[in-house]
């Protein structure tokens, strides 16, 4: 399929907010936080299968999208604004959105089933060109992208992508759960209020020359990265926390584990075995499992606020320091995840500014641990359950499947997905993958 893939542009246009930022609005400043995202765009696809039972009528699907999406931006004004050439604030003069309108040639169905098998064909229904953006070109382009795909016979792909050093995923995900309930219920432009925009006054932008070592960037791999979904049902994550009984019946687990924790737990596993296998010696790892901050602090910030709110906890295993037990990686992510929310929990602004800084400056950025040694084997593992997501439904249902990042890392996304379930998608290297998909823990605890 991949080879007679083709996808039509029917339009491309900017979307602007319905009504006129006002003036004390037009300059609106990053936070410290805004200010350690990845210079990159994080986009993310949704497919919605026909359902001849929505409320909203097929040959009025775009129009009903570029309304509903107008409407959402004159509340979330900074996501159609531009950044300014310090990158220190966003100029909110409405430039707008872009938005684009296409069709692919194939049906939806037989498109979901190969997607299914082959989760890199996700990627072609990502917008063109975010995945390769220059510097220059990234402050160019527009904050938020949005691409909507028709499929032959019905069925739509939805590709939202935001700009990180402007939005984090909560932002990101609410932003899309909004913009459907607005689009699917006609939600008029006065009713709309889901995000607050004070991160900025609180933590402002900083001069990061000052508080940070010149940044290590991880050498570009030739080797092709390559997607999987995995499933963990009820039944499974049932018998994982009875397996997880007796170490805490002997104290050697002493809280219950999260469904995250446990799943969590089994990926690292098996990654680190993976290494094990590729070069022959148990090797350190290190798992970046970003925290969303928000309703973690003492500080007067909204749970609904906008921008950048995430610190990366670092997790780290030593060989011969660390038990390989799965309760032994359930009590080290516990452990580890806890420690830095209690770093910031407390505190002024400047004193959480100074934890994040030492975190990052002793794992990520250290000659030890940081991006530099290759001798360290590093990942992220990141949740994305309890994020609204699952439920963006524009009208069409809920989306049937779903499709995270530009797979450029090795990089482990939990979401909610049917009946209970989780679904993990896994980016990794194709060598990697191989011996992931052998590995003993997914085969037993992970369904396809």
């Amino acid at each position: 399929m991949e080879s007679g893939l083709q996808i039509e542009i029917i339009s491309t246009k900017l979307i602007k907010p319905l009504l006129p930022t006002p003036k004390h609005l037009q300059n609106y400043k990053l936070s410290f936080f805004d200010q350690l995202a990845e210079r990159e765009h994080m986009p993310h696809v949704l497919f919605y299968p026909r359902d001849n039972s929505s409320i909203i009528e097929y040959d009025k699907f775009d129009e009903k999208l570029e309304q509903s999406l107008s409407r959402i931006l004159t509340h979330v004004y900074p996501a159609a604004g531009r950044l300014s050439k310090d990158q220190l604030s966003i100029n909110c003069l409405d430039q707008g959105v872009t938005f684009t309108k296409a069709k692919v040639n194939c049906q939806f169905d037989d498109f979901i089933n190969q997607v299914k098998k082959d989760l890199n064909l996700a990627m072609f229904l990502v917008p063109k060109g975010i995945k390769d953006l220059s510097d220059a070109d990234f402050d160019m382009t527009s904050l938020v992208v949005a691409q909507v795909t028709e499929f032959q016979c019905g069925g739509l792909a939805l590709s939202v992508s935001a700009s990180h050093p402007v939005m984090d995923g909560f932002s990101n995900f609410k932003f899309v759960y909004e913009w459907a309930k607005v689009c699917k219920f006609g939600i008029l432009v006065e009713e709309i209020n889901f995000l607050s925009f004070n991160f900025g006054d609180i933590f402002p932008a900083r001069d990061l020359s000052s508080i940070f070592p010149p940044r290590i960037y991880p050498k570009n791999s030739d080797e092709k990265f390559v997607g999987k979904r995995f499933f963990i049902d009820e039944i499974t994550m049932s018998g994982l926390r009875e397996n997880l009984t007796s170490a805490m019946d002997s104290g050697e687990l002493s809280f219950k584990p999260s469904r995250v924790e446990m799943i969590t737990a089994i990926l690292w596993r098996a990654l680190i075995r993976v290494s094990e296998a590729k070069h022959g010696y148990l090797r350190p790892s290190l798992v970046y499992f970003p925290v969303n901050l928000r309703g973690k602090i003492s500080l007067p910030l909204k749970e609904n606020a906008f921008g950048n709110f995430v610190i990366d906890a670092p997790i780290l295993f030593v060989p011969g320091e660390k038990k390989m037990e799965l309760h032994d990686f359930v009590t080290l992510i516990r452990n580890s995840v806890q420690k830095t929310i209690a770093a910031c929990a407390k505190g002024s602004a400047d004193d959480i500014v100074v934890a994040v800084a030492n975190s990052y400056k002793e794992y990520f950025l250290s000659q030890e641990w940081g991006t530099g040694n290759d001798e360290v084997d590093k990942c992220i593992i990141s949740s994305l359950c309890k994020f609204p997501i699952h439920e963006a439904d524009f009208g069409w249902g809920k989306p049937s499947l779903m499709h995270f990042g530009l797979r450029d890392y090795h990089t482990c996304w939990m979401y909610d997905a049917e009946c209970g379930s989780i679904c993990v998608q896994v980016d990794l290297k194709e060598s990697y993958m191989h011996l992931f998909e052998c590995n003993h823990d997914i085969k037993t605890f992970t369904k396809f």
